[in-house]
This record gives structure tokens, C-alpha cells and sequence, in this order.
């Protein structure tokens, strides 16, 4: 009797740890939705406060485009994704560290494809320029001479630091500030001629503040937003994701959450949906 006793506590504490370890291993194992509880496996994803992708919403909870399709993404491969606010500058260190498992922004892969390990794309968006609605600026050739102001560790700032092989005119002064903020501030104050970020930022920032800028038609690039994950990360979250993006698009679901934020969703997937089906 004492030995079927021990044989059953054993067997008993064998299925618990066999439980414990499919939990911990769920959220690289499986590609289905699952019901959303606090038990779920965390991944810590970095961003920055970036309208209309993350922001804080009234009850001081993020919200906005890339938190919704974080959490529903994470879901379907058994994790909860947890938002935390970061120094953008540090994201790459931040990432690479394991402080966050993947940095989570508006985020562009063009020309960083080789820095991390990437899940996306799962859309696009135009990096332009704005400038005040009576400004004599037209063009990206208007720029030569101006100053332009950009959020720094950017694409639209590594593409004026390289302006000419760019094919950008040469500035006469470029702006780098770490906060993103006050790019629309030295635009308004006129300590700059033109800003240069996401369309959707610009388009988030006039509504907010009913702010009236006049976006260039031509833009710096249009870009890829992805997910970035270590360079050195030994899992194959990445490639997870990427699969779950493919299923979201398909779904449409990728199409609802953007929806809810941004006019006119076409303009940011633009072909996505259809590559899904290819």
C-alpha cells in the first residue's frame, strides 16, 4: 500500500510538472487561438508613447493600433503581451539585454533587416514630410537650405544624415530630438521649416491638437513596419508571428484594428492581405 502511495504521489507530480512545462512552452508551440488568462506565458514588448500605434488611453492602460494587434497576435500563440514604456533611443540595447523580447512601434525593417531577427511585415507606412500650411515648400527638392526636424535613432534621420545618396537635398540644418513631441513644437514655434515622421503620426498630431500641416505628395519612402527581436534570440517566435500576421491578414482581423484607428486602412496594407493568399 505505502508503495502504490508513493507511486501515485509520483505519478501525480510528474503530470504537475509535465502541465507547468507545456504551459511555459505554449507560446512557441502553438497557433491557435486560445482564451486569454492571466496564467499565459508574458512577452514583454518596448515601445514608445507613438500615436496612433501605442499610446495611454483615459484609464492609463495602452491602447492604439500595434497594442491590439500585439495582444491578439500573442494570444493566438498562447501568450499575454505585456506593453512597458521605453527610452526608444536604447530600444536595440533594451532588446538585446532580454530587459523586452521584441521591440513593438511603428517600426521600420527597410535597412535594418541585417540588425535583428524581424516578424512582419503586417504593414505599411509612408514616411513624409509636413510643413506649415503657408509655407512655400512643395517639393523635397523645396528643402535644400531649410531646417528639418525629426525624432532621432529615425529612418526619416538617417535619410537626411545620407541626403545625398538619398537623392535629398542638403539642409541647412537638421533637427535630432529624442522627443518626439517636440518635432510638431519647432514646427509650430517656426524654429524649423518642415518635420519629418510617419504620415500617420503627422495625421494623429492635426486631429489631437486641431493642427492644420500640409503633408508633401511626395514621400521620403514607403516603409515596412515589423516586430524586431534579438539578434541573437535561439527560438523561433519570429517566424511564429510572422505566420500569425499571415493569418490575421487573411482573417481580416489585422484590417478591423486599423480600422478603428486610421482612416482609410487600404493606404497602410496596400497588397498584404492579397500576399497571403499567393
Amino acid at each position: 500500500m505505502k508503495k502504490h502511495g508513493r507511486e501515485l504521489r509520483l505519478t501525480v507530480c510528474l503530470l504537475a510538472l509535465a502541465m507547468c512545462a507545456t504551459l511555459l512552452c505554449s507560446c512557441l508551440h502553438t497557433g491557435k487561438a486560445n482564451s486569454y488568462t492571466a496564467a499565459m506565458p508574458v512577452i514583454v514588448v518596448g515601445s514608445d508613447n507613438y500615436p496612433p500605434f501605442n499610446y495611454m488611453s483615459t484609464d492609463g492602460t495602452p491602447t492604439g493600433v500595434d497594442v491590439e494587434l500585439a495582444t491578439e497576435a500573442f494570444r493566438r500563440l498562447g501568450c499575454r503581451a505585456k506593453f512597458v514604456t521605453i527610452d526608444w533611443e536604447k530600444k536595440k540595447e533594451l532588446v538585446e539585454n532580454d530587459t523586452i523580447d521584441c521591440i513593438w512601434g511603428s517600426f521600420t525593417m527597410d535597412g535594418r533587416e541585417e540588425e535583428y531577427q524581424w516578424a512582419g511585415p503586417y504593414l505599411y507606412s509612408r514616411q513624409v514630410v509636413a510643413v506649415r500650411s503657408d509655407s512655400d515648400i512643395y517639393t523635397l527638392q523645396d528643402l535644400a537650405g531649410k531646417v528639418v526636424a525629426v525624432q532621432s535613432t529615425t529612418k526619416p534621420e538617417e535619410l537626411f544624415l545620407n541626403a545625398e545618396q538619398n537623392g535629398l537635398p542638403r539642409l541647412r540644418r537638421l533637427y535630432s530630438l529624442q522627443n518626439r513631441d517636440l518635432i510638431y513644437t519647432t514646427l509650430i514655434k517656426g524654429y524649423a521649416d518642415a518635420l519629418a515622421t510617419h504620415e500617420s503620426a503627422i495625421r494623429q498630431f492635426m486631429k489631437d491638437y486641431s493642427v492644420e500641416y500640409r503633408i508633401l505628395d511626395e514621400p521620403l519612402m514607403t516603409a515596412r513596419l515589423g516586430v524586431a527581436f534579438s539578434k541573437n534570440r535561439s527560438d523561433d517566435l519570429p517566424q511564429q508571428l510572422t505566420e500569425v500576421f499571415q493569418e490575421m491578414l487573411a482573417d481580416g482581423t489585422v484590417r478591423q484594428i486599423v480600422s478603428r484607428y486610421l482612416d482609410d486602412p487600404e493606404h497602410y496594407l496596400d497588397g498584404l492581405e492579397d500576399s497571403t493568399h499567393a
